[in-house]
């Protein structure tokens, strides 16, 4: 619907350009200054279908949501989905304003979105609803203006209000494995201020703060609430959604261990035999039911909990899917080991396996697919699980 190239307007930058197969596929926090000073953080999560986790935690964390339909398109699923997660996000319902994007095209029928809204309860302002609107372009830049001041009119109207120093509490929006930076989370903080130097538990990570990055990569020293950072000094990456909180360097150790000795336990009991994508068809005639196990590794936490959901709820009577294991990072040894002794496929998204893993994999007849886009991945397990691939 063009969510992200009107975010580019607000921003002033390209993010489309690098996106693939031109669908957001991480969640993007974004902290830009607009009218007198005043201060906006966009969470940007993707519209495809496959990422319905990621926009129920960005319902989460938001204050407000600005839902953007295409003024040429009809309300699509993904639409009411994103309406269903804010009036359903857990401690109140955010307030939505409408975005109707595209109004340029020739195509344009802003009176039949507003119609199709009217139907999900959606009751604008003109309707004698309490849901504010703007008609707006993201390619001519037109109505983005009056766009950012309804958001500011509705922000005021709420009067948000957070606790600005004492301990820092926020939640983790991405996390990536960094080549050169290792471990790295993107958090919101939601109230307190998070300092370089102070020790936190995140998940099953601790950790101490060493840098501070804001969205452009310049350092900063201290993040308060509602403000995006990324986060150097992580033991290992935490999964998106996990929430952040600064502590004693004492109590981090303690509780780090006991909620990773339970996260063993269950791991252990998840594991279990099964086929891998070549064997589905035969498994099926077989016995009548069979199970695909998976090993999936991605560049960062967000889009690999969307892609291993979207997997998982491919199963069917015949097939179950079941995700052994999802990681952030290269594809390894130990995924390929994995692998062999749970006779798993492993699918990777967005990263590649080194020259160890390739090589194992390669002994062990390990199957190795790799991705960049998630329908592509889903299209092919899908297809597997038909017993119509052919076998590489």
């Amino acid at each position: 619907h063009g969510r992200t190239s009107l975010l580019d307007v607000v921003r002033e930058t390209n993010v489309i350009a690098g996106e693939a197969g031109g669908i957001t596929q991480h969640t993007g926090a974004y902290h830009v200054v607009v009218q007198e000073e005043k201060a906006l953080t966009f969470l940007d999560t993707p519209g495809h279908e496959a990422f319905t986790a990621m926009r129920a935690r960005g319902a989460e964390v938001t204050d407000l949501v600005i839902l953007v339909v295409a003024a040429d398109d009809a309300v699509m699923p993904q639409t009411v989905e994103a309406i269903s997660h804010a009036r359903n996000a857990k401690l109140a319902k955010v307030p939505i304003v409408v975005a109707i994007n595209k109004v340029d095209l020739p195509t344009a029928n802003v009176p039949k979105v507003k119609q199709d809204l009217l139907s999900q309860e959606v009751i604008l302002e003109e309707f004698g609803g309490d849901v504010l609107s703007a008609e707006v372009s993201a390619k001519t830049g037109a109505g983005v203006d009056d766009l950012l001041e309804k958001v500011i009119l509705q922000a005021e109207m709420l009067d948000l209000q957070a606790v600005p120093t004492g301990m820092a509490r926020g939640t983790v929006v991405e996390a990536e494995l960094d080549r050169g930076m290792g471990p790295v989370a993107t958090v919101l903080v939601q109230s307190g201020e998070l300092n370089v130097g102070d020790d936190f538990i995140c998940g099953l990570q601790g950790g101490r703060v060493r840098a501070l990055l804001a969205e452009r990569g310049n350092t900063v020293e201290k993040a308060g609430p509602s403000i995006p950072v990324r986060i150097l000094g992580l033991e290992g990456v935490p999964q998106a959604g996990d929430r952040l909180v600064e502590m004693e360097a004492s109590r981090v150790r303690e509780i780090v261990s006991r909620r990773q000795q339970l996260e063993r336990e269950k791991d252990i009991r998840r594991r279990q035999k099964g086929t891998r994508l070549e064997d589905i068809f035969a498994a099926v005639q077989e016995q009548g039911q069979a199970t695909l196990n998976l090993v999936i590794k991605g560049d960062t936490d967000g889009s690999l909990q969307a892609l291993a959901d979207s997997l998982e709820r491919l199963g069917t009577p015949e097939v179950a899917v079941d995700v052994v294991h999802r990681g952030v990072g290269a594809i390894n040894e130990s995924d390929i080991l994995l692998a062999t002794t749970t006779r798993a496929s492993v699918i990777g998204f967005h990263v590649r396996p080194d020259v160890k893993a390739r090589n194992i994999a390669e002994k062990e007849s390990v199957e190795i697919r790799l991705y960049s886009v998630i329908y592509e991945a889903v299209e092919d397990v899908k297809l597997a699980l038909e017993g119509l691939l052919r076998p590489e």
